[in-house]
């Protein structure tokens, strides 16, 4: 009887790890594409039902904090569109180069601008 039972947990080990597993893709699946994340989203694309997913404490964290992270009203952007945190920084101090070096440029060409309209008002005079 003790091989028999064996058995069957390694079976039910299995399918847990089964579903586990199509549960993770669904939501990495989901989260790509952009989709709504929900329990509901999760179990139909996972073939599992909302209760388990409910059971499964490292999935419910994952849908919560995806499902919390897209609340708004922002249009929902897939998770390889996404920038990271350094990539806007980066960028920021791009932008900021690029805003100082154009700022020297228009203080150059006023003062250009102001020499030329003044040797204009002295060929007039």
């Amino acid at each position: 009887m003790p091989d028999r039972h064996a058995g069957l947990a390694r079976a039910a080990a299995r399918r847990h790890d089964d579903a586990h597993g199509r549960a993770v893709e669904a939501i990495r699946r989901l989260d790509r594409a952009g989709e709504p994340i929900s329990f509901k989203a999760v179990a139909a694309a996972a073939g599992v039902s909302r209760q388990w997913l409910y059971t499964q404490p490292d999935l419910r964290q994952d849908i919560e904090r995806l499902r919390t992270q897209r609340t708004g009203t922002a249009p929902r952007v897939p998770a390889t569109q996404r920038a990271s945190e350094e990539s806007l920084r980066q960028r920021l101090e791009l932008l900021l180069d690029e805003n100082r070096r154009l700022r020297t440029d228009i203080a150059a060409l006023n003062t250009e601008l102001a020499l030329a309209h003044g040797r204009d008002r002295g060929r007039r005079g």
